[in-house]
């Protein structure tokens, strides 16, 4: 197999649904997930690991209880695991997210908004 650059801006024409993770590479035993989000996301926290959230375009808010943090393009946030989040975008915004095999995006909450997961593309 001959190796090839992924290209996130070809990936990310490839769906068009959003907060549904899709998985684009794997290092050892993590994933790096494209998503396209707009709207607000659901409470919710990841008890085992981290999340990564590397915004590509567009603007993400990631509200905590006590505070938020704004993202735009080129910026990242590391939310520690086990702490309440709410990811949200006014307009739609496209994410990197870096996180373990298995990680489902709404963590420990079953929900509407929990995509299936390790879909790759």
């Amino acid at each position: 197999m001959e190796p090839r650059a992924i290209n996130f801006k070809d990936k990310l024409a490839t769906f068009s649904e959003h907060w549904s993770p899709k998985v684009i590479a794997e290092m050892n035993n993590y994933q790096f997930k494209l998503v396209k989000v707009q709207g607000e996301f659901a409470w919710h926290d990841h008890p085992d690991t981290d999340e990564v959230f590397i915004v590509i375009s567009g603007n993400l808010e990631i509200e905590f209880r006590d505070s938020t943090v704004s993202l735009g393009p080129g910026e990242m946030y590391v939310v520690p695991k086990g702490v309440e989040h709410k990811p949200k975008s006014q307009q739609e915004c496209e994410i990197l997210l870096v996180e373990p095999r298995g990680v489902v995006n709404t963590g420990d909450v079953d929900g509407e908004l929990t995509a299936e997961n390790n879909v790759w593309i």
